[in-house]
């Protein structure tokens, strides 16, 4: 009886070990599989320098493209009418109104007169009330005007006003615009929250205008902007050696100074300078060197503009994030590492890109800013810290392929105007080596070290370091508002 019983307990606990045995196999097994699928989003993430060598091949080739005919590229590079940035000389008091979004600001600036003078600065930022997004172009720029000139009725007595001189305003308005000339341009469509139809087809410097002459505010615009072409102005004021500027945010984009001769698609533009401002709409750039993986493949044919923006969708802060999350719930719904799926790992844009850096900046033993994000954000608890740090490989790959693609875009346009080393059509052996720089804005540059570092860290590796050397990517601030008034001064009539 009792020798039984001791063969049924040996039995039991054979028994129980095979059991365990087995879970440590589907598990180690199971743990193979997302590690697999890791390693494969990370080689056709892949970046080497060769490839990104053929980036900037193809970013210059799109860009000769744009600027022979309109239709010619993915890549618009639409004039601006900017021939003239500002040099430092500029002085007195200048405007700007920064229109793009659900709210706007009002800006006044004033101007020592030499470079990187800004004596003073004044900003108010308003909301927008939701029903005069959808109202009429009257009634929106009336609202826009009225504040404007409560703006500038409460200027005091230090605000380097001249009463005989009239006000001159700078007006970034980032919505799709035909440029006319560098004071007007007529609105091709609202974007966001706005679908106001009057407006549509109509020059919106002449509706501002009309507006405010309405309220009774003697306002002239001098100069109709987009925020990139604010950042090159502002960038050129500090540093004069500024070529291009590009914003890398929630979305990006770039714009230069070239050569008008080069802008066949307008032959016979003359501009007293030779040269003006292209603005590249670069988040529409394609190519088939760009590495493109089943969750891009995804998330572009569930994004409101499929087949569009395709270079943004792969750089910018908007969908960073939401690439992450793709990534996680693939492992989560074939693997099961987080137990049942959540609703929230299931909505599209629940993981924001602020987010995602945070936990890739997460320098704790424990990562335990991971551990609450994906608790807080995605309701995903109890989450191993093998786990945890797979979720920050995750991030890393996504965050390295970005920035390295943004680098290969910048040295594309250098490549384009003869700044890049190479000895192009444009550069002589003289100004090959010359200083050149780039003014960049946005926060995923500006307030994500890592990102900035992978992008530092490949404009070196593409470019070779005797190039790089000269190359100087210099960050800026405002370049929506201050840089609207410093153009409005650029182009002031006084």
């Amino acid at each position: 009886m009792g020798k039984g019983l001791v063969i049924a307990a040996a039995a039991a606990a054979c028994t129980v070990a095979v059991v365990l045995v087995g879970k440590r196999v589907r598990s180690r097994k199971k743990w193979k599989r997302v590690v697999d699928v890791l390693r494969e989003f990370e080689e056709a993430c892949e970046t080497r320098v060769g490839r990104l060598k053929q980036v900037v091949d193809a970013m210059a080739v799109e860009m000769h493209a744009g600027l022979a005919s309109e239709g010619g590229s993915k890549l618009k590079m639409l004039l601006t009418f900017v021939d003239t940035l500002p040099t430092g000389s500029e002085k007195g008091t200048y405007y700007a109104l920064d229109l793009g979004g659900t709210n706007f600001r009002v800006l006044r600036v004033h101007l020592g007169g030499q470079r990187s003078s800004i004596q003073a600065q004044d900003v108010e930022r308003d909301p927008i009330p939701s029903h005069l997004m959808t109202s009429t172009s009257e009634d929106l720029f009336d609202f826009i005007a009225q504040s404007l000139k409560q703006f500038v009725e409460r200027e005091g007595s230090d605000s380097h006003s001249s009463p005989s001189k009239k006000r001159e305003l700078g007006f970034t308005f980032s919505f799709p615009v035909k440029q006319t000339s560098v004071s007007s341009g007529i609105l091709i469509k609202w974007t966001k929250a706005f679908a106001i139809e009057d407006t549509v087809g109509r020059d919106v410097t002449e509706c501002l205008q009309e507006a405010l002459a309405r309220k009774g505010l003697d306002m002239r615009v001098t100069a109709l902007v987009n925020n990139t072409v604010g950042t090159l102005a502002l960038g050129h004021y500090h540093d004069e050696d500024t070529v291009a500027a590009v914003i890398i945010g929630t979305g990006t984009n770039a714009c230069y100074m070239e050569r008008t001769d080069a802008i066949i698609k307008c032959q016979g533009l003359l501009t007293s300078s030779g040269g003006m401002a292209v603005n590249m709409e670069w988040g529409n750039f394609w190519s088939s060197h760009l590495p493109r993986t089943s969750y891009d493949i995804d998330l572009d044919a569930s994004s409101p503009n499929p087949n569009d923006q395709g270079f943004e969708k792969m750089i910018s802060g908007m969908y960073l994030g939401d690439i992450v999350r793709r990534v996680i719930l693939r492992m989560s719904q074939e693997y099961d590492i987080f137990g049942p799926v959540s609703p929230k790992l299931l909505t599209p844009f629940m993981l924001r890109t602020p987010l995602m850096a945070a936990m890739h900046e997460d320098d704790s033993p424990e990562l335990t800013e991971v551990r609450r994000i994906l608790k807080d954000a995605l309701e995903i608890s109890d989450v191993p810290l093998k786990v945890r740090k797979l979720v920050v490989k995750v991030c890393d790959v996504v965050t390295r392929r970005a920035a390295r693609l943004a680098a290969a875009g910048i040295v594309g346009i250098l490549k384009k105007i003869g700044r890049d080393g190479s000895g192009g059509s444009t550069s002589t052996k003289s100004n090959k080596m010359k200083r050149t720089v780039v003014a960049i804005e946005g926060g995923l540059y500006t307030s994500y070290t890592i990102f900035r570092e992978y992008l530092h860290e490949a404009l070196v590796e593409i470019l070779g370091e005797d190039v790089a050397q000269h190359i100087v990517l210099k960050e800026t601030n405002d370049g929506s508002g201050v840089g609207a008034a410093l153009l409005a001064a650029s182009y002031s009539a006084f």
